[in-house]
């Protein structure tokens, strides 16, 4: 048989293994398993996942966690909203020789150096050890674990990894899914994407507004005051939709607390800092004396100082909402590189007028 015709009949039998060795509860346990794990319901859940589940009266959850395998990891995570960051799961594989591994792994990020093992909030029950094993192409992850109540309406992760974990780093994995399972009919339905979209939304919004459209309208505000007045129109302008994207920002933002219950005072007390920061900012204009009122400078003073404050505590929170969201390299990077080019043309704008003031022997206009 050449190559292409073998290329072909492993396609052949990747694309009918599914169907022909499709998992589903009448397919008897492992004899391995059948002592410490019968009795079990059962319940397909996510493609050719099977989940099979008790609680005791102790709250005590027995879980044989199944799927088709040929490699890489399968884990089964417990979330407290929905999301990855901040959940906990058992993640299992077969070894490139050949030896089952199963462990707790707290998940604290989406980036393989945050997902840790032997951490998180899951507790191992002390009557069996985890198991893992291969049976007909099978993988069975059978585990007990000790709760403090029982568990109900349940949101569960399902993954799973197509390579081999080394030195227990589990790689990007190749599928996922997040349900809501019910462990006390045995239903399961689609958790909702919702906080995840909230999530992305709250952090563009204030992104956007306090990371690029407020730096700019400061911007213009002290570098294009030769074009008065079109600078003090422009200045208002801008500050006036960065405030209102960033007051929008910060109603998704209270939207996902609420629905997550998300641990993140820093973040939320820095936001709303810099949330009373800036509509000080906004009613200081109703406050603003004429240009020859003696109270002027004061009020420059305070307006000029208080923006810059709102800006730098913003950027942090920035940088604070990126690490603790979770979010990927691409926010990371995006963000960096726009505090780069926002520093650069500060530092060049500030030299260019400084030397101007020089060369006028300096003064600068109110407003």
């Amino acid at each position: 048989m050449g190559r292409a015709s073998a290329a072909t009949l492993l396609v052949a039998l990747a694309v009918l293994a599914p169907a022909v060795m499709a998992q589903t509860c009448d397919d008897e346990l492992p004899a391995q398993l059948a002592g410490n794990f019968s009795g079990l319901a059962c319940a397909p859940v996510w493609n050719n996942f099977v989940l099979r589940y008790a609680q005791d009266k102790d709250n005590v959850l027995r879980v044989v966690l199944s799927t088709m395998y040929s490699t890489g990891w399968v884990g089964m995570g417990f979330s407290k909203n929905g999301l990855m960051v901040g959940s906990s799961a058992m993640v299992g594989w077969m070894g490139k020789t050949g030896l089952p591994h199963i462990k707790p792994f707290s998940l604290g990020g989406k980036t393989p150096s945050q997902v840790v093992a032997d951490q998180g909030f899951l507790v191992s029950s002390d009557h069996h050890k985890p198991t893992v094993l291969v049976h007909q192409a099978k993988i069975y992850l059978a585990f007990q674990l000790s709760f403090t109540e029982p568990l109900k309406r349940q949101n569960v992760l399902l993954a799973i990894g197509s390579a081999i974990p080394v030195n227990d780093r589990l790689s990007e994995h190749q599928d996922k899914t997040s349900i809501v399972f019910d462990f006390t009919t045995g239903s399961s339905s689609s958790s909702s994407s919702f906080p995840e979209g909230l999530k992305r939304t709250h952090g563009a919004l204030n992104l956007f507004a306090w990371g690029v459209l407020l730096p700019i309208g400061a911007i213009v505000a002290r570098y294009c005051r030769r074009w008065d007045p079109l600078w003090f129109y422009l200045h208002a302008g801008i500050q006036f939709v960065g405030f209102i994207l960033g007051l929008a920002g910060v109603v998704a933002g209270i939207s996902l607390y609420n629905k997550i219950q998300a641990d993140v005072p820093a973040h939320r007390g820095l936001g709303i800092f810099v949330l009373v920061l800036g509509i000080l900012q906004i009613l200081a204009i109703f406050l603003r004396p004429n240009k020859d009122s003696k109270y002027r400078k004061f009020w420059n003073w305070y307006h000029h100082w208080v923006g810059r404050l709102a800006l730098f505590f913003a950027a942090i929170n920035i940088v604070l909402g990126i690490k603790v969201g979770g979010a990927g390299n691409s926010w990371k990077i995006g963000y960096g590189f726009n505090l780069a080019v926002l520093l650069v043309t500060i530092i060049t704008l500030e030299v260019l007028l400084w030397t101007r003031w020089k060369n006028n022997f300096g003064s600068t206009g109110a407003y």
